[in-house]
């Protein structure tokens, strides 16, 4: 996934912010913290990964741990910044 060109549009946003919850789920460990910190539930996930209030949970808690923001910025072949941007026009600031 190359979104080294800034910030995707709505449509783009949302796919971008699916394929970081795909990532930060790849690991047990991580999928757990995230779990724990967003209070979200497999349940959440399986009935609302789409939705807007997830995927900006999801980006945020990346931001909350620079490690995996930068990690899952590297993988999606993109940047933090793109990331933080992307959760900002999801939250409409």
């Amino acid at each position: 996934m190359d979104t080294n060109r800034g910030v995707p549009d709505r449509d783009g946003a949302e796919a971008l912010a699916l394929h970081a919850l795909i990532w930060a789920l790849k690991d047990e460990v991580r999928a757990e913290r995230l779990f724990q910190l967003t209070g979200l539930t497999p349940e959440d996930l399986r009935m609302r990964a789409g939705t807007t209030d997830v995927q900006v949970a999801v980006l945020a808690f990346l931001e909350g741990h620079e490690p995996d923001l930068i990690a899952c910025a590297r993988a999606l072949e993109t940047t933090p910044l793109t990331l933080v941007q992307t959760r900002m026009m999801l939250e409409g600031l």
